[in-house]
């Protein structure tokens, strides 16, 4: 919670491996803070676009912006948003 302090833990929820729906669980009070449908991957390889589709599949249930947070062994982990999104983000 360092960057909202304001939030309690349980506001922000990870969820098990298998299970549907959103990777990162936000409460309402979250959801307002960080507008974000949050797609995890931990894998060597990964089809991003698949995955992109799959956090695009729960903003429709969620309504909050698709991302995609990736990682791999011995790598930091990325971020990939619509370019649109990222764009009107930094203007």
């Amino acid at each position: 919670m360092q960057l909202h302090p304001e939030l309690e833990p349980d506001d922000v929820k990870s969820t098990g491996m298998g299970q549907g729906g959103e990777d990162v669980q936000l409460s309402p009070a979250a959801r307002k803070l960080v507008p974000l449908c949050i797609e995890c991957k931990n894998v060597e390889k990964l089809n991003v676009w698949a995955a992109y589709d799959q956090a695009n599949e729960h903003e429709h249930k969620a309504k909050g912006e698709p991302i995609v947070v990736m990682k791999k062994n011995h790598r930091e982990p990325l971020v990939v948003v619509d370019a649109k999104y990222f764009f009107n983000r930094i203007k």
